[in-house]
């Protein structure tokens, strides 16, 4: 997993092959219990980037993409949306996201 650090790297990130986004905070419960299955979705999915986006600290961001609430997944392709959904999610749910 990539946690982004700056917030002029998330255009390039999310251009790549397939990219889930996390956008979470270090405060929500739910994002807490998603992070062990965003782990277990990398280590299936060798050509999946995941990115986790820190909503406290990348606030415009989490504007720009209409974050209203956390966890929200996002899944790009080659830097277009491709499927979206909010809230804690199984590794199955995730596993349906990526299809």
């Amino acid at each position: 997993m990539t946690y982004l650090e700056q917030e002029i790297d998330f255009d390039k990130l999310i251009n790549e092959d397939l990219v889930l986004v996390d956008f979470y905070a270090n405060w929500c419960g739910p994002c807490q219990l998603l992070s062990p299955n965003l782990e277990k979705l990398s280590e299936k999915h060798e050509n999946l980037k995941i990115v986790k986006v820190d909503v406290d600290k990348f606030l415009n961001l989490a504007r720009k993409y209409g974050i209203m609430s956390i966890p929200a997944i996002k899944v790009y392709q080659k830097g277009k949306l491709v499927k979206e959904t909010v809230g804690y999610q199984e590794i199955e749910e995730l596993e349906t996201l990526l299809k």
